[in-house]
């Protein structure tokens, strides 16, 4: 069995690396508050006019900006280049369970995929937006093979999920402390083109691949970002007039492993925007990311 650490090189991104936080387009920002803040369990750190903050422990990990009448974000046909889904990570299985219990409580139906690095559910806003909420297994119990992690879409034991938090006492009151953004999974245009930029260029390592998907992680986790062609094969970004994502924050421990990434997409001749200590930067399909360090209390320690 190969070791994650195999899988990093010189040219990896700094393995303490992370994604850290999202921005959504929403067509109604009342109905999208009720359903982040009542479904999902976020709380409300923010709210002016036309958009809103959400998180979880204090730590910011949701924005929303509303866009009045936009249309939902295309789902199960041909889509556009943005969002698959955004996944919450949060601590514990009986934290699963307890906030799975809570939306079936509520009459909602649920997807689900046992990934054997995890156990993570499905579901979707009221704007069509793809969510993930998942728990991570212990990571001695992941299987690696010539530097690639195993991973499974088997079904999740929601019973057994459900009766961990019964038994540890857990009743559903809003996401927990230490509740994060684990990764962000997107739709891209074409695979090569999407490989180019986050691994050769930004220093992601791949963990898993196929032709019509790839998984790239830092620092040896399963994956920070996923992407996907299964809608969007040579896709545009999505219309003015459209929900989607807005960027999504790349989180590095240190100025000094910003300054090395922002190097690597200089010497690619990417286009940047510096602002304010943080970096913007689109890939090939209009994914907006923003590299920053984050402030010292919504750093992740892993």
């Amino acid at each position: 069995m190969t070791s994650a650490s195999q899988t990093e090189s010189k040219n990896s991104i700094h393995p303490g690396t992370t994604v850290g936080a999202l921005s959504l387009t929403v067509s109604d920002l009342i109905q999208s508050l009720e359903f982040y803040r009542r479904e999902i369990g976020f709380e409300l750190m923010d709210h002016k006019q036309g958009s809103a903050t959400l998180g979880a422990g204090g730590r910011p990990l949701l924005h929303l900006a509303e866009a009045p009448g936009a249309r939902p974000w295309p789902r199960g046909g041909r889509s556009y280049t943005g969002l698959y889904h955004f996944a919450i990570l949060v601590p514990t299985r009986a934290d699963l369970g307890a906030w799975v219990k809570h939306w079936l409580d509520l009459g909602h139906p649920i997807g689900q995929g046992d990934h054997l690095v995890s156990e993570a559910l499905y579901l979707e806003d009221p704007d069509g937006h793809g969510i993930e909420i998942y728990r991570d297994r212990p990571r001695d119990q992941w299987t690696w093979e010539n530097g690639r992690v195993v991973m499974g879409t088997g079904e999740v034991d929601i019973r057994g999920m459900i009766e961990e938090a019964e038994r540890e006492g857990k009743v559903f009151r809003g996401l927990p402390a230490g509740t994060r953004l684990g990764h962000m999974h997107l739709q891209v245009g074409n695979i090569p083109e999407a490989e180019r930029f986050y691994n050769q260029i930004l220093g992601f390592d791949i963990v898993a691949a196929m032709p019509t998907a790839l998984f790239l992680s830092a620092g040896g986790y399963h994956h920070h970002i996923g992407m996907n062609t299964w809608h969007s094969l040579g896709g545009d970004r999505a219309p003015d007039d459209s929900v989607r994502l807005n960027f999504f924050t790349i989180d590095l421990p240190s100025k000094d492993a910003l300054s090395e990434a922002v190097a690597r997409l200089e010497a690619a001749n990417v286009a940047l925007r510096r602002e304010n200590g943080r970096v913007t930067v689109d890939d090939p399909f209009g994914n907006r990311a923003i590299l920053q360090v984050p402030p010292v209390n919504h750093q992740t320690h892993r």
